[in-house]
């Protein structure tokens, strides 16, 4: 059910003769104006339609490859993370995209101990909420802009427009000086995250080669586990500042304390506590001074090539189409190996998408084929499925909230910083996993294997606040790292992996701003109910409610959300014109037969797979040297 593999629909020009071929790309070439370049799109079209094409050296034509050619197709096969120089440029930039959003959910957590008793809001936990919430809930309206911007400005105006807007308002935060100013500037903050988090996994996703478009476009969670760490370690920085060490959360000046939002806080006075003190801003206004990410990527975004997708996409739209056709070939021959490579790529993106031409060409809106053409329904239920459970799994009330947790398990001020600074820590390194795994264990398998241990630890932090108060502490510590280390490699980077790839690409935009505005909305609700929801369940309710939802979680993705890994963006249609209902009985049915039989061992053989030592093993000079080489 999860081999991955490519089926006769996923295959390019499936059964046709060599000379109907060379037809294809003849009227290919007359559409794109291509003509300099016929030899190789000859050769990238019999390469899509049967990678082992010319395996036979006895063939009928005259077509052959070059010994370049061959070595160049063999790295592919063998040695995947052997990629173009630019592709990974192109991957590292965008990267710094989600950094800034890590940094910033991390940031507001360590600034609560200053802008709290600052704005005189410490025994309102609406308010608190509601700060710490205001960009997501911006998110949830902005990403609904992804699709108009993107098919005016394309994926690199998008990131570009959105880096602007988060580098300025990131620095407005700093000078705030109600919590109205802070909630206003973090509002807008969204507006610059919303479009960013839905563009930039679709622009990796659509550079990126098949094989291992699940590892590159999981750059997107990595770096903002990234920068998760990066706001926690800002965090302890900046404590030193402040002169608060050893001193529990609850230091409020004039003895205030959180004792309506935290009850189980006691009080204490700090010796030099005076919110007239420059430095009391200083360290809040350093924080937000720390978010340089935006800037770096909105000075090198237009460096990097354009989506070749996008511009197909643009070119079949136009009454001139040549020159998008060829800025995509001129794309694609920067982000792979060689020529042959962006060739075939090319005339099989372009073939596939005549798939989609037809569903565009039936009547009714986009909005309406999202949810009443079966294959984009699916795809956008999955997609949804995972969103949804990224959120009600809880990992982001550690994320938000992580300083009060454990303060509120006995912890000061520096040993809570400490510990949220290592949890950021083992979220960042956890993640790596999944780098490895994603392209060949699978996107379903991860989470369909973490969630169980999810719901587990989560139980186990809530159970944990029923011992002795001066002994909960290390359990907390020990459960809430243990959380983080089941969720980091699956529900962590698989959502907007998933997400990024599983819509066509005449509604791409449209389905991923309704998925991420979902995401959105739902950090939104979690941010700003969370100080509340504490309060009334308790510790052990609050933790108990997200262990239920994380098995609530695994059921659906067990039924409803079917494998991607290993074929083309175009070739996923096959995936998702199974039903819904018929993929989950086949789902039970495959479970119950590997269960009664005992044969289910070698599904899971593609787990070794991720052990790091096997994308290095080829070490020669020569192929070091090929991995730049742009033929």
């Amino acid at each position: 059910m999860d081999s991955g593999g490519p089926e006769a629909s996923d295959v390019p020009f499936s059964g046709l003769n060599p000379r109907e071929i060379e037809l294809e790309v003849d009227k290919f070439m007359n559409t794109s104006g291509l003509h300099d370049w016929r030899k190789f799109f000859i050769k990238g079209a019999l390469l899509a339609q049967d990678p082992g094409a010319f395996d036979d050296t006895n063939r009928d034509d005259d077509v052959t490859l070059s010994p370049e050619e061959k070595e160049d197709l063999s790295i592919e096969k063998t040695r995947k993370w052997v990629q173009a120089g630019p592709m990974w440029i192109l991957v590292g930039c965008l990267a710094l995209g989600p950094a800034i959003q890590g940094f910033d959910e991390t940031a507001v957590n360590s600034a609560q101990f200053f802008y709290q008793d600052t704005f005189n809001i410490t025994s309102n936990p609406t308010i608190i909420g509601l700060v710490n919430s205001a960009p997501y809930l911006c998110s949830a309206f902005s990403c609904w802009l992804t699709d108009p911007l993107n098919a005016i400005i394309g994926r690199r105006g998008v990131i570009f427009g959105a880096c602007l807007i988060s580098c300025f308002f990131c620095f407005a935060q700093a000078f705030s000086h109600s919590w109205k100013m802070l909630f206003v500037y973090r509002f807008i903050l969204g507006f610059g995250i919303g479009p960013k988090s839905a563009t930039i996994p679709i622009y990796a996703a659509e550079c990126a080669p098949a094989n291992v478009r699940g590892a590159l476009v999981m750059m997107w969670q990595i770096f903002v586990a990234f920068g998760i760490m990066c706001g926690y370690v800002a965090g302890v920085i900046f404590q030193q500042t402040l002169g608060l060490d050893g001193y529990p959360y609850a230091r409020l000046s004039n003895n205030r304390n959180l004792s309506n939002c935290y009850p189980n806080t006691a009080p204490k006075e700090h010796p030099d506590d005076d919110n007239s003190n420059p430095d009391f801003k200083l360290g809040l206004s350093d924080s937000w001074r720390c978010m340089v990410f935006p800037c770096i990527l909105a000075a090198y975004v237009y460096t990097l090539p354009e989506s070749p997708r996008w511009l197909l996409q643009k070119a079949r739209r136009t009454k001139d189409p040549k020159k998008y056709y060829e800025a995509a070939f001129a794309s694609l021959l920067k982000l792979r190996r060689s020529k042959i490579q962006a060739a075939r790529d090319l005339i099989t993106i372009n073939h596939l998408l005549g798939n989609h031409d037809e569903v565009q060409r039936q009547p009714g809106s986009r909005i309406k084929k999202l949810f009443t053409v079966r294959r984009n329904r699916r795809a956008l239920t999955a997609s949804l499925i995972l969103m949804f459970f990224q959120q009600f799994c809880g990992v982001n009330v550690p994320i938000y909230y992580s300083v009060s947790i454990f303060s509120q398990a006995n912890f000061s001020i520096k040993k809570s910083l400490l510990a949220s600074m290592g949890f950021g820590i083992v979220n960042f390194v956890g993640a790596f996993p999944a780098f490895y795994t994603i392209d060949t264990f699978g996107r379903r398998n991860l989470v369909l294997w973490t969630f169980p241990f999810m719901a587990l630890f989560q139980l186990a932090i809530g159970l944990s606040s029923l011992g002795p108060k001066d002994r909960q502490n290390v359990p907390v510590l020990v459960f809430m790292y243990l959380f983080n280390v089941a969720y980091s490699p699956g529900e962590g980077p698989v959502p907007f992996v998933y997400s990024a790839e599983s819509m066509p690409l005449y509604i791409r935009d449209l389905g991923m701003g309704l998925v991420t505005a979902t995401l959105w909305f739902l950090n939104f609700v979690i941010a700003i109910s969370w100080p509340t929801f504490f309060t009334a369940f308790s510790p052990p309710g609050a933790f108990s409610y997200y262990a239920a939802w994380c098995v609530v979680g695994w059921i659906l993705i067990f039924f409803f959300v079917p494998e991607t890994k290993g074929r083309t963006l175009e070739g996923l249609d096959q995936v998702f014109e199974q039903g819904s209902w018929e993929f989950a009985r086949q789902a039970f049915d495959d479970a119950r037969e590997a269960l009664i039989s005992g044969r289910n061992t070698a599904r899971w053989t593609p787990l070794l797979d991720w052990i790091p030592l096997q994308p290095f093993r080829d070490t020669s000079v020569q192929a070091i040297a090929g991995a730049n080489r742009s033929s």
